[in-house]
């Protein structure tokens, strides 16, 4: 195992994540006259964190020296400890700016709790969008308001996790050579992590080139829409990641606009398809991009989940998560219905409605669609849309071997072979994500049983695939308009693992378990 150069990218990435938290230090600093006392608290708390990165980082860098070449087995490493360190760093100002605001004047906030802002770091990262906060940006509710730096930082973090700091890191950093190959496979979310280009790091360069026009197309869009600058950029973070984030107690319901509701929809679309596609669109490769099968599976499982969702609750009253109480005209059911159909099944998050009072058949298909996910290749969670389709392609195909045995028939998604170590690959990789997914039900059920929070099942086992799968929300406890802040910390820091897990798809994490690992065998 080559420590030197897993240790040298990790300070690597310490710098450049202190780089970020000085910026948005310098605009919370420049802002202060707009804000309270807490915003100036946010931008010491962000400079605070930036110092302690940017010197951990340099410390490691030096100490590190001479890096080497990397390979298998210092990828898995490199990329679970992005994340786990990346997540740490990323949760320090959110701890500082709690601890100074206690300091100064005596309110104690739920970040406070350094296992709180671990979880909100993480959940941010790993683009689930599942939050501990209470009260976010509403004055009127008792608790303290987060600054809007912080709310800033927060969506940043989804942004950034979006389409993989890993990712960023190939792009930007000529040291890693030929590694950058093995690091961009590892990281790279989907069963099918082949480069659009060549060369990798050009591959990494241009997902992120094209990361960055959707992003600058979304914010303009808001903000047409009627939202002001501030919200359209973080909104737009938490849409192109999957995220979830909101600076709205209400989530996008908040932001009181169809419009936007809508631009919303179409962006969280775009999220979960396989940006390997819209590389094929810049090339005039239009054919070959709409022909892909996965798009079309995505966007035909898309479209019957909306209708019967739509359909389930069409003159049913509806709860908005703003509280407002709605008829459920066929108008308000097409609204609702569909964004919420597309946020859960992109893995975004986003809620505009308490689908925790619809009826069981609306719940069940966001349920299933929890489970899906997006595209491969797509900011998207879950479990991905061409696994799903090749478990069904291996399914219809020993069903037939049942009846006629002697038939031999070659596995083909649209037109690429599907050869025996993939499909026995995918149905593993299924298994493992669903028992993971059960345990940690379980888990939860058994930590706060020792508590007082009344959890059934119902909300624990939807917890565990709402941040196994980097979703957000999920039923009961941790519905649409409630919170993870009441959760023990023995259960936020086994949800974290399990967000990390879900996000680096099983093995970058669980590989970290096996002795045989770090023995080398």
């Amino acid at each position: 195992m080559n420590f030197r150069f897993v240790f040298r990218q990790m300070g690597s990435l310490l710098l450049v994540l202190s780089v970020l938290l000085a910026l948005i230090a310098v605009w919370s600093a420049l802002m202060l006259g707009l804000g309270d006392g807490k915003e100036k608290y946010a931008a010491e708390a962000l400079g605070f964190a930036a110092l302690i990165g940017a010197v951990a980082g340099f410390v490691t860098v030096r100490v590190a020296g001479a890096s080497g070449q990397m390979g298998r087995r210092e990828a898995l490493l490199l990329v679970a400890l992005s994340w786990i360190v990346g997540a740490a760093l990323s949760g320090l100002p959110f701890y500082a700016w709690a601890f100074i605001v206690e300091l100064q004047t005596g309110v104690r906030h739920a970040f406070y709790s350094p296992v709180n802002a671990y979880f909100e770091a993480m959940s941010g990262l790993t683009t689930t969008g599942a939050t501990i906060l209470e009260n976010i940006a509403d004055p009127n509710e008792p608790g303290v308001v987060l600054p809007r730096s912080l709310l800033l930082w927060r969506s940043l973090t989804h942004w950034l996790g979006g389409l993989g700091i890993v990712v960023l890191f190939v792009a930007v950093l000529p040291s890693l050579g030929a590694g950058g190959k093995r690091l961009y496979k590892v990281e790279a979310p989907g069963p099918r992590a082949e480069g659009v280009t060549p060369n990798i790091r050009e591959t990494a360069r241009v997902l992120w080139l094209i990361y960055l026009g959707l992003t600058a197309a979304e914010i303009v869009a808001l903000r047409i829409s009627g939202m002001d600058w501030f919200n359209s950029f973080c909104h737009t973070f938490a849409t192109l990641a999957t995220g979830g984030f909101s600076t709205h107690n209400a989530s996008m319901a908040g932001a009181n606009s169809a419009a936007a509701e809508w631009i919303v929809v179409v962006f969280m679309l775009l999220a979960g398809i396989n940006f390997g596609l819209y590389y094929m669109l810049i090339r005039g490769r239009w054919k070959k991009a709409l022909a892909d099968t996965e798009l079309r599976v995505y966007l035909g499982i898309m479209a019957v989940a909306a209708l019967l969702v739509t359909v389930a609750i069409y003159n049913r009253p509806i709860t908005t998560t703003a509280g407002e109480q709605l008829t459920g005209t066929a108008g308000e059911a097409v609204r609702y219905g569909v964004f919420q159909v597309v946020s859960i099944q992109t893995t975004t998050g986003f809620g505009t409605a308490d689908f925790d009072r619809w009826p069981f058949i609306a719940q069940a298909v966001l349920i299933c669609l929890m489970f899906i996910g997006g595209s491969a290749g797509s900011t998207g969670g879950g479990l991905k849309v061409m696994r799903i389709w090749m478990m069904f392609k291996v399914l219809a195909a020993e069903v037939e071997k049942a009846f006629r045995p002697n038939v031999v028939r070659s596995m083909k998604v649209g037109t690429a072979p599907v050869d025996a170590d993939l499909r026995l690959g995918t149905i593993g990789y299924i298994l493992s994500m669903v028992l993971i997914m059960a345990a940690g039900g379980v888990a939860l059920q058994v930590f706060e049983s020792f508590g007082d929070s009344g959890a059934t099942f119902r909300t624990t086992g939807t917890a565990s695939i709402a941040c196994l799968f980097n979703i957000g929300p999920g039923l009961g406890l941790v519905g649409a308009t409630e919170n993870y802040a009441w959760f023990t910390d023995a259960s936020k820091l086994l949800m974290s693992l399990l967000m990390a897990i879900g996000r680096l798809e099983l093995f970058a994490i669980i590989v970290l378990f096996s002795p045989r690992y770090w023995r080398g065998d």
